[in-house]
């Protein structure tokens, strides 16, 4: 071959390794076993420069890890129920799994050409009936063993779709795809017992390393552990059964600038009130208007409704505060009811600007003087600050401090008692859908609630549904939703409520142990090869998903479909960025963007000469049109220029630009290094004494290349490798020397750019397949700083280098400087003047 010419190499080395089995994982118990997972995708139809990146990172791991002797798995699947299968069946016709499927087919056709190290033979896609029907089991044995229930929840109801929407799903208030007001509307639905593991959950992340810190804040905040003050006003002119208001509060220091209480519309209370007071009534339904996320209500209007009720201070029985209805108080965190500081919280300070309730400071800050306030006065809690109104009189002391003395006298006093408290709820699952994992639960109305029998699993969505009318399709399909009690065999309905599809990607880690087994896991499987060892994923996903796959591993541990050791289920987590790409956009006549594809602009402008404003370093979007389609640059450069591009430009936890001249420039090293295995390949020659410097050179790039993988420093690596090449395409080495190096050379790259790998690796001659050679090892000995580089002057001005063994004789040193191909052109076929070496230092040439 005269050229390098991934087109006609690439799949052909695909070939050779499925052919070889190279990538099925292997239960070797004489091995160790690594376990590679990278977030497995939502199959929309296309591969993205994201996907590349994200599936490469996990390649190069795998790949190594193999090389190093180890037994790995590194498998894929399909995230595959949701929404957007649903959305295209109505809005295009057909079904949901047509859509699926056939987008699974088309991205698993896309991936496959990057030649990466995946055991297909564990594919599988969530909306598989085998899969969701073990998942379906798992959810009988843990609502026995007490991890589910079911209660009344408040949820985000589109009237139109008639669906129950998250909370993102709600935008300003509308839905997201109807439009339609969205109201709050209290509904029967399923949870996980999350809230039971917050405090493990929490303080297991002091033991997880490997991960990023702030993947661990971020977990920490959302688990939200707060200690405070539960305790209970008694009610003045309440209805029957609410003579006491219980409330909850982590700033019982604030407790002497109470000036008002208030409920949640969602409150017992509240609900008493609805129902006997026109007024109540109507407030309570303004506030069910409203999204329940905490941002929503947050962004809302602050407004209550005074409810003619008031509370007793707990340490003046005289001082009365009025209790109102609040839009802003979540029923589902703490108590439902609050007491509010104005002073010292921005929302209260609104609500009582608002009302013309009083506003007193009970703290200020160090120095200062009570005055009145323009707004809330919020310091943090580890600030020190001077209580005007606190319990110590006017002692100056941080938050924390104060807190802490609060509940002390609380206590001390009778007044409530100190809780911690979490601001982790559970997890609703229930959603009103029907391209989901159906809930296994019969409803019998004489037996109640009951699970379905194992025996019937898996409980199959039925495929003749149609979606032209809004709603849930099994609400209305009777061959489907009636059945017969599992229990009593008297007529039932099934549950029609399938499950979020966050319970899908959360134990899909563990199924990929076994994934055709006949329970959920397999014991021995799951102990061989859980924990995954090293799972890679988008930062977006830092919280809910890697925190329900680390209650679901609890879960399962319990109902005993994990091992115990693998109650944290990933060792070590990456976040890669993201790809990266200039926006092109010229206006039209009313100044509005028009986006233009990359390959429709040359040099900053269009076919037709219009220039294009340029946006740099955008993420890559559809509507933005700065895309790049993997399988256009797979077919104009090869899946390795790809590869290589996608790990070398930057650290691979920050963003890479994607750029036609960094994708050229990666090519054309890439065929660089082709040519010289070539030459290396043809090359005859005698042994020199440049071979042991390029021994040692190759023992450097060994130890820095592994060095480099292993601390996801992959950008490094690579650029080691640049040197290497560099190194080698120079070296005056003899010809055996030269393929030794070559032959370590596609070793070191085959994480990387394994096609290019297996070709050079079969030039020079290796044994079998570069993909199951074992990984170099450096010779220590090699790698004693036992060498010096002297810069070559010619004239006073440096133009080359030559690397040597410190102890080597001046006269040696004069042969290897003579015989450079920089003092050879400079001389021209004669002497030099003078050429003085200077010993660990420098060689001088004068001409």
């Amino acid at each position: 071959m005269s050229r390098y010419d991934p087109a006609a190499t690439e799949s052909r080395w695909q070939a050779a390794w499925d052919e070889a089995g190279v990538f099925t994982a292997r239960h070797d118990p004489s091995r160790p076993k690594y376990y590679v997972l990278e977030m497995f995708p939502y199959p929309s139809g296309r591969i993205h420069m994201g996907h590349v990146r994200n599936y490469t990172m996990g390649d190069v791991v795998a790949r190594q890890k193999a090389a190093a002797g180890y037994s790995v798995l590194h498998p894929m699947g399909w995230d595959a129920f949701g929404m957007p299968a649903e959305n295209a069946a109505m809005e295009r016709g057909g079904h949901p799994k047509d859509w699926t499927y056939g987008n699974i087919a088309d991205m698993r056709a896309q991936m496959k050409p990057l030649g990466l190290s995946i055991d297909w033979s564990r594919e599988f896609a969530t909306c598989d009936p085998e899969y969701y029907g073990q998942q379906q089991a798992m959810f009988i044995d843990m609502l026995e063993a007490g991890l589910i229930y079911r209660k009344n929840a408040v949820v985000n109801w589109d009237p139109v779709d008639m669906t129950v929407l998250a909370n993102e799903q709600v935008i300003d208030g509308k839905g997201w795809r109807s439009n339609a007001p969205v109201e709050r509307r209290e509904l029967t639905q399923w949870f996980f017992r999350i809230s039971d593991y917050a405090g493990e959950l929490l303080e297991a992340l002091d033991r997880l390393k490997d991960w990023p810190e702030k993947v661990r804040l971020m977990q920490a905040n959302w688990i939200g552990q707060s200690r405070g003050l539960q305790f209970a006003f008694s009610t003045v002119n309440a209805p029957e059964g609410f003579d006491r208001l219980e409330v909850y509060t982590t700033r019982p220091d604030t407790l002497l600038g109470a000036s008002f209480a208030a409920i949640s519309p969602d409150h017992p209370l509240a609900k008493h009130l609805e129902r006997h007071d026109a007024g109540a009534a109507e407030f309570v339904a303004e506030c069910r208007r409203v999204g329940t996320s905490e941002e929503a209500l947050e962004k809302a209007e602050k407004k209550g409704f005074d409810t003619g009720i008031r509370v007793r201070h707990p340490f003046d029985t005289a001082w009365e505060l009025p209790v109102y209805i609040a839009n802003f108080i979540l029923m589902d965190y703490g108590t439902g009811a609050i007491f509010g500081c104005p002073a010292h919280d921005q929302r209260d300070f609104e609500f009582a600007s608002k009302y013309g309730l009083p506003i007193p400071p009970v703290f200020v800050a160090e120095g200062t003087e009570e005055a009145p306030l323009t707004e809330a006065f919020v310091p943090m809690k580890s600030e020190r600050v001077a209580y005007v109104r606190g319990f110590a009189g006017a002692e100056i002391q941080t938050g924390e401090e104060a807190v802490a003395a609060a509940i002390d006298f609380c206590e001390s006093k009778g007044v409530g008692r100190g809780v911690t408290n979490y601001r982790l709820r559970d997890w609703g699952i229930s959603r009103q859908r029907y391209w989901g994992c159906p809930i296994p639960v019969i409803h019998c109305e004489t037996c109640g609630v009951v699970p379905e029998a194992k025996e019937n699993l898996p409980v199959r969505l039925p495929d003749d549904v149609t979606f032209d009318v809004p709603g849930n399709p099994l609400d209305r399909h009777p061959t489907w939703r009636d059945c017969t009690c599992p229990k009593c065999g008297a007529k039932a309905r099934r549950e029609t409520d399938t499950m979020d599809t966050f319970v899908d990607s959360s134990w899909y880690y563990a199924r990929f142990t076994a994934p055709r087994a006949t329970t959920p896991t397999d014991p021995e499987e799951a102990d061989y090869w859980m924990n995954v060892d090293q799972y890679i994923g988008g930062i977006e996903h830092a919280i809910l998903h890697l925190l329900y796959s680390r209650f679901f591993a609890r879960a399962m541990q319990k109902t005993g479909h994990l091992p115990a050791k693998a109650i944290e289920p990933f060792n070590a987590l990456f976040t890669q960025g993201m790809v990266t790409h200039e926006i092109y956009l010229t206006r039209d006549a009313a100044g509005r963007p028009v986006y233009h594809l990359p390959e429709d602009v040359t040099d900053g402008k269009l076919a037709d000469g219009t220039p294009v404003e340029i946006i740099p370093s955008a993420k890559m979007s559809k509507s933005k049109k700065n895309v790049v389609d993997p399988m256009n640059i797979i077919s104009q450069f090869g899946a390795d220029t790809a590869r290589w591009f996608v790990m070398s430009d930057s650290p691979p936890e920050r963003d890479v630009e994607w750029t036609a001249s960094g994708a050229e420039a990666a090519f054309k090293h890439l065929g660089r290094v082709w040519r010289l295995a070539d030459e290396i390949a043809r090359a005859e020659g005698a042994p020199t004494a440049e071979d042991v410097a390029l021994d040692r050179a190759t023992a450097k790039a060994i130890a820095e290349v592994t060095q480099g993988i292993e601390g996801f420093a992959f950008n490094k690596a690579i650029a080691k490798l640049y040197e290497f090449t560099n190194t080698l395409s120079r070296s005056g080495a003899g010809a055996e020397a030269k393929r030794r190096a070559m032959r370590t050379m596609a070793q070191l790259m085959s994480p990387m750019v394994p096609h290019l790998a297996e070709e050079v690796w079969s030039m020079l001659g290796g044994e079998g397949l570069v993909a199951q050679a074992p990984w170099p090892k450096a010779d220590p000995a090699l790698l004693v700083d036992d060498m010096v580089t002297l810069p070559i002057q010619i004239n006073g001005k440096r133009r080359a280098e030559v690397t040597v063994p410190k102890d080597m004789a001046a006269s040696e040193v004069e042969k290897l400087v003579l015989a450079d191909e920089a003092v050879q052109r400079a001389l021209s076929g004669g002497a030099p003047k003078k050429l003085i070496v200077v010993p660990g230092r420098i060689v001088n040439v004068v001409i």
